[in-house]
């Protein structure tokens, strides 16, 4: 009896490209915050402490020099390897994170510098002692504290931007995002948990959630995508660095004739203007 030929195997489905994003966004060898300010600013100065608590290491704020000119930079940081993962508490700030970042950016309006922030969280950290110290209320304080700035305040997001963890440093004049970067009110696999009951459906509820860089811009929620080397940052830290200091350079020129009023103004019609489809 002749053996029947073995099946040729079926072919792997091709991944959703808003999947693909979400993937190179949390590739392990990205370039985090501290890559991108080692590359862009000189005389970097950290700041440490809110002043109220303690120092929170997942956010990174400080002065420095960018193209000669004076800012204040906030980041958010994630580790690269366990025990940094660990020390950064995995990029998720804590409330003293949050005050740590108003306190930077308080000081930048009092000098007029302008502020460079960067997101890249999955979320802000959920833990019982975050909420008892009052992660919603330093969140919210952020957000109307920022919105009210005196000073340009230019966002880009390098990696994830989770929720209101990353909107807590995200309330800017220019919102700008590296092209496999993604930005969005839930994770993937919460959003699938929630919706489909099955946190393995993170593929379809990332198509759902239109977090791409390409699609935020469609939808005009940020002003511009930064783009990345072929096959991801993480395969060119220097040229992506360039390729940001070149958009960053630009919108600081944009902003930079604007008196206070007009930089606030901006800001509040900007945010405004979201969700709003009506003429």
């Amino acid at each position: 009896m002749t053996p029947e030929p073995n099946p040729e195997p079926a072919p792997e489905a091709e991944l959703h490209p808003a999947w693909l994003r979400v993937q190179l966004a949390r590739h392990p060898k990205r370039p985090h915050s501290l890559d991108y300010i080692e590359r862009l600013f000189a005389d970097f100065q950290e700041i440490h402490g809110d002043r109220a608590f303690g120092d929170d290491p997942a956010i990174v704020a400080g002065m420095g020099r960018f193209e000669g000119r004076p800012v204040m930079v906030v980041a958010e940081q994630k580790g690269r390897d366990t025990k940094q993962k660990v020390y950064r508490n995995f990029g998720m700030p804590k409330p003293e994170g949050y005050r740590k970042a108003l306190r930077a950016m308080q000081i930048a309006a009092k000098f007029n510098r302008p502020v460079i922030t960067f997101l890249d969280t999955p979320g802000a950290y959920p833990g019982i002692d975050a909420e008892e110290r009052g992660q919603a209320e330093a969140i919210a304080r952020n957000l109307r504290e920022m919105a009210r700035l005196p000073v340009p305040v230019v966002v880009a997001c390098i990696g994830e931007g989770g929720s209101g963890g990353a909107l807590a440093l995200g309330v800017g004049n220019i919102v700008l995002m590296l092209e496999n970067a993604v930005y969005s009110v839930i994770s993937p696999e919460s959003c699938a948990a929630i919706i489909y009951r099955d946190s393995g459906k993170a593929e379809q509820a990332a198509a759902a959630l239109r977090l791409t860089a390409q699609d935020l811009y469609g939808l005009e929620l940020i002003d511009g995508i930064v783009p990345e080397p072929a096959g991801g940052a993480q395969e060119d830290p220097a040229a992506a660095a360039e390729n940001l200091r070149q958009h960053l350079l630009c919108r600081l020129e944009e902003m930079s004739g604007r008196t206070p009023r007009q930089l606030v103004d901006h800001r509040y019609a900007k945010f405004r203007r979201m969700g709003n489809f009506f003429a």
